[in-house]
């Protein structure tokens, strides 16, 4: 029985109050009392500025990191305003840096607000990130003067500071704020350089024509400097993330109108512009409500996937393009080649929570979802040559995608046996062990039935099991998953490896999922002659792996067995072997030095050599030697294939032309 506790009664209430309504509970305002929590602190500092020059209050706005990880934003808009305030009967440093609730945007805009459409809606940013602080340091440049203010763990250390701004200072305008996240209140302050890069790159985006300046002290104490800016907005970014891969023009479309949540609920505006094009190599959707970025999507993501599933399916039935009886297209076919932005602004806003990553207006779904549908259709009429490759590829996608699932539905089924059992049983001529350890347990798979008994008399059947491959296998890195799982060499390998497959891509169905815990094997091991054929077949193999079994390689699972290539024997002693050139030179030297006279012949194939030869050299642990296939390797084998065998005929040539005289006497000719 639990123990019990005091007793709970009208006292037993408490509240917090001041600064520890942040620094005991910081995770409710910043979501997080971790690095993702600090991460939002500096956000909440940085919308601030950023709402000062979406009013047209500067263009610039200058993020610097410190050493000792504290942050200053400067920006050149009109300067936080920290003097008294008649109407609160407070001073307005107070209201913004030691108040939750309390800022210069909750008016209507009609009522005199600093703010029409802003990203700081709740006044509680400012005030969250002080009291969350070390200490907070505030200048603001206004009418000749620069006021300060400073905080130390959340509460004030000073008196309101005023003072001429210096003759020499470039500053007439605008607000610097220095602070350091205090690890009193989050468990990591540590924020690295690429989410200041990440974040102030997607502020550029969305505000055409503002310059983010980073700024980043480097070890030595020198500063280092980035800037961000896209003068054409989200237009220049999507022809920045499509490049020479998009298929039809950047499309831009703009929006303002007015609307309510409900017929009881006040109006509002909204302005919006939406950005795509369609490319079969790049796909990316980003969402963006008053400069922040969207990471949940919420309304304007349902809007996009409503208005392009409904508009570009009846443009399909209109168009014929549809076979009989033809299943209508999935909102997936589409993102599958969309590269698409968009940037919505309102004058209200309903957040999913104070961290700002999705919206849940109702009106803004509703406006946005029509205002797609008619601008598509638009689209569809004026662009025809455009919506033709469009709609296709959206067809492409769809039907790959059902081909995809079709094949993951029969794939449990290959993959397993009638009545139960364990699948490898079924797979002719596999050699199994008797082990059941999965971590002593070795697979080779060998080539061929000469290699197998070979490999077969040399093993130490506790632990060892063997399977064949017959002749080369597929290039699964050029194949369909319809093909590859037509084959039956790779649907025995992956019945006698256990693990299930690692698809890539969205499907519906019975599925196979991958498991390192049904993993058989501790090791899985290529055992192919060491000749042209031999490497062949073991790069063929690795392409399995590398596309349908990708953890076992980052796991380092897979290896290859050297074979040696020449056998040394000396008239007196013990035959040795050489693995490469370097150690057939050193070995035969050592024996001619000792005048002892030998013999040398290339080694032959696997299925040729006796079972002692195979033990030793290839298969006892204490004396074969063994290659670990690592990550970096197996990328390099699939970045050369899709250069040779693949579909980039550019790079194709570029590399005969730079390497091809290499093998010219190799060429069939």
């Amino acid at each position: 029985m639990a123990k019990k506790t005091p007793e709970y009664n009208n006292q037993s209430i408490t509240s917090l109050k001041g600064a520890d309504r942040v620094r005991k509970r910081p995770a409710v305002i910043f979501g997080s009392d971790g690095l993702e929590g600090c991460e939002h602190s500096y956000f909440e500092i940085l919308s601030n500025a950023v709402d000062e020059a979406r009013e047209g209050y500067g263009d610039v706005i200058t993020t610097t990191v410190f050493a000792d990880r504290s942050i200053q934003v400067e920006d050149c808009g009109r300067g936080v305003p920290l003097d008294y305030n008649e109407a609160e009967g407070r001073y307005n440093w107070e209201l913004i840096y030691c108040e939750l609730y309390a800022g210069g945007k909750y008016a209507n805009n009609e009522d005199g607000a600093a703010y029409e459409y802003s990203l700081g809606l709740n006044g509680l940013g400012a005030c969250a990130t002080q009291y969350a602080s070390e200490y907070m340091d505030v200048y603001s440049y206004a009418r000749g003067e620069v006021s300060s203010i400073h905080f130390r763990k959340g509460e004030p250390v000073s008196e309101l500071a005023k003072e001429p701004i210096p003759k020499k200072s470039t500053r007439k305008t605008g607000t610097t704020v220095r602070w350091r996240p205090d690890l009193e209140v989050f468990t990591d302050t540590a924020i690295p350089r690429e989410f200041f890069t990440e974040t102030l790159k997607k502020q550029a985006v969305v505000i055409a024509g503002l310059t983010f300046i980073l700024r980043f002290e480097e070890e030595d104490g020198t500063f280092s400097e980035q800037s961000f800016r896209y003068e054409n907005g989200i237009t220049d970014y999507i022809g920045e993330i499509a490049g020479d891969t998009a298929m039809t023009e950047t499309v831009l479309w703009k929006l303002e109108t007015k609307g309510r949540d409900r017929e009881d609920k006040d109006e509002y505006r909204l302005k919006a512009e939406i950005a795509f094009c369609v490319s079969n190599k790049v796909q990316m959707l980003e969402y963006y409500h008053n400069s922040s970025f969207l990471e949940h999507g919420g309304s304007p993501a349902d809007a996009v996937r409503l208005g392009f599933t409904s508009a570009v399916d009846k443009k399909l039935k209109a168009a014929g393009k549809y076979t009989k009886n033809e299943a209508k297209i999935q909102f997936q076919d589409i993102e599958d080649c969309l590269i698409l932005v968009t940037n919505s602004l309102s004058t209200q806003t309903s957040y999913a929570n104070q961290t700002k990553k999705a919206i849940n207006n109702t009106f803004i779904k509703e406006a946005l979802t029509a205002f797609i549908k008619e601008q598509l259709e638009i689209y569809f009429l004026e662009k025809p040559m455009e919506a033709d490759k469009f709609l296709t590829q959206v067809l492409v996608n769809k039907r790959s995608r059902e081909s995809a699932e079709n094949t993951r539905l029969d794939l449990k089924k290959k993959l397993s046996v009638s009545g139960g059992g364990d699948p490898a049983k079924s797979v002719e001529k596999f050699v199994a062990c008797r082990s059941k350890d999965p971590e002593k347990r070795e697979l080779y798979i060998v080539e061929g039935d000469s290699a197998l008994t070979s490999v077969k008399l040399a093993r130490d059947s506790e632990f060892q099991a063997i399977i064949p491959v017959r002749g080369k296998t597929l290039n699964c890195l050029k194949s369909t998953y319809d093909r590859i799982f037509k084959s039956d060499i790779i649907l025995d390998l992956l019945k006698v490896i256990g693990c299930g497959v690692e698809l890539k891509g969205k499907f519906k169905g019975d599925t196979v999922p991958f498991s390192m815990d049904a993993l058989k094997w501790s090791k899985i091991i290529f055992c192919t002659d060491a000749d042209e054929d031999g490497f062949q077949i073991r790069t063929l193999l690795l392409t399995i792996f590398y596309r349908l079994l990708p953890t076992l390689i980052q796991e380092g699972r897979i290896y290859i067995a050297e074979s040696p290539l020449y056998e040394i024997t000396p008239n007196k002693g013990e035959v040795e072997f050489a693995y490469n050139e370097p150690e057939k030179t050193e070995i035969t030297a050592r024996l001619e030095k000792e005048g002892k006279k030998y013999t040398l012949q290339r080694s032959k194939g696997l299925g040729e050599n006796d079972p002692d030869m195979m033990s030793k050299t290839t298969m006892h642990p204490a004396t074969r030697r063994l290659i670990r296939v690592n990550p970096a390797e197996a990328e390099a084998t699939a970045r050369m294939f899709e250069t040779l065998l693949g579909d980039d005929l550019p790079a194709r040539k570029e590399f005969i032309t730079k390497y091809g005289s290499q093998y010219w006497e190799e060429a069939d000719v």
